[in-house]
């Protein structure tokens, strides 16, 4: 069995990341069950950063070529948003109106496509990269989460950031230990749930 690695992402990674975001969306277990449209989540969450700045995008490969995880970041905060906004939201949002969710939700989901929080600006002052990270349960308990998490900070910090924060629910204590044990420290709290950063 060939082992797993991490490598840089590319383009034919893509559905595998819509895939894994929705089986990590609840919380990080799995959301499939829980929503009409599969591919909400990763459309929030994943696709556009992969798409938008793969120069910032890693996956977990299983060794055969399957990504089974991903670290996806935004070196600069306000202007991926603003990228998003031009680029990324504007076909979602002609896809997916509002009240065109098959359940609750979806339709939360295609709320967040139209209207997308964005970063605290006090947290941007001193963190203003922002990421995402999921792996599925194959992955995990391995090493593999620290892994990526470490290359994708190096990389952050090679191209000049000073800090990167994320967003993390309340009820995923799990993922709240594992950024707490990498240094990371609160920024906010919210009704989304709390706002994590580190200084690099």
């Amino acid at each position: 069995m060939t082992a797993s690695v991490v490598r840089p992402y590319c383009a034919d990674d893509l559905d595998r990341l819509y895939e894994i975001c929705l089986r990590t969306g609840a919380a990080g277990d799995d959301a499939s069950q829980h929503v009409v449209e599969p591919r909400l989540f990763g459309a929030l969450y994943a696709a556009p950063y992969a798409v938008l700045e793969p120069a910032h995008a890693l996956v977990l490969d299983d060794g055969g070529g399957r990504a089974i995880g991903y670290a996806l970041a935004a070196l600069d905060t306000r202007r991926f948003e603003a990228r998003c906004e031009a680029a990324w939201w504007p076909g979602l949002r002609a896809r997916h109106p509002i009240g065109s969710g098959g359940n609750d939700l979806d339709e939360l989901l295609i709320a967040l496509l139209h209207d997308p929080p964005r970063s605290r600006a006090a947290a941007l002052a001193t963190h203003p990269s922002h990421l995402h990270i999921n792996l599925l349960p194959e992955a995990q308990g391995a090493g593999w989460g620290r892994q990526l998490m470490q290359r994708l900070q190096t990389l952050l910090c090679a191209d000049g950031s000073s800090g990167v924060h994320l967003g993390v629910s309340a009820r995923n204590h799990r993922a709240l230990g594992f950024y707490t044990h990498l240094g990371y420290t609160e920024l906010a709290v919210d009704a989304l749930g709390r706002t994590l950063g580190l200084r690099l």
